[in-house]
């Protein structure tokens, strides 16, 4: 690790992992919604913040979501297309992420749920973190201050020790708010880009 670096806070998807979970729902939606209206209905929809909080079931979800935005398609059809939008870790993404485990604590913070944190693709990026704060588990969601004050809580680190990655300016804001080194991160070209300044990349 660097002098100035203890742990490294990574989001899934966008980031990490293949979430392709935007122009999907703008084609369900029947050209309703644009990308940003889409992309910002995983942050605020209700019901997907009941379902990443684990406070519903995915069929709940499934008929939650096809009533908010007026989908045809059954619930359950809807539920099995969202479950398919997780692609899985982003090609190299695992070996990167062994190659920075020596160097700095590995942690994540993602806004996730029982479909898509229990698909057998994502185990091996998931074995290589060392604490996982995982919405459906914690009952918290990003961009919310209170998901990363429950990080420096249970990491009992400083703030500025804490460099955060992930793909919505939202959640990148709310970490900054709070003293963490964020930064906006599309992809694993972004976080290398941001990694090799600190001397962090093998």
């Amino acid at each position: 690790m660097t002098a100035s670096v203890d742990a490294l806070l990574f989001d899934f998807g966008g980031v990490l992992v293949h979430w392709d979970g935007i122009e999907p729902l703008v084609s369900l939606a029947g050209g309703r919604l644009t990308a940003e209206q889409a992309r910002l209905f995983w942050l605020r929809s209700d019901w997907v913040r009941r379902f990443e909080t684990g406070r519903c079931t995915a069929s709940e979800f499934g008929l939650g979501v096809v009533e908010e935005l007026s989908l045809r398609v059954r619930p359950d059809q809807f539920v099995a297309a969202f479950e398919s939008w997780d692609k899985g870790p982003f090609p190299g993404a695992v070996e990167l992420m062994e190659s920075l485990g020596p160097r700095a604590r590995l942690m994540c913070l993602s806004n996730n749920n029982v479909l898509h944190w229990n698909r057998p693709a994502l185990q091996p990026l998931i074995r290589c973190f060392r604490r996982c704060y995982v919405s459906f588990q914690t009952g918290l969601m990003k961009p919310d201050p209170e998901a990363f004050q429950f990080v420096l809580r249970d990491s009992e680190l400083p703030p500025d020790r804490i460099l955060f990655f992930d793909d919505n300016p939202e959640c990148v804001h709310a970490a900054k708010q709070i003293g963490m080194r964020a930064y906006e991160a599309r992809g694993l070209h972004m976080v290398r880009e941001a990694l090799d300044p600190l001397g962090l990349l093998p």
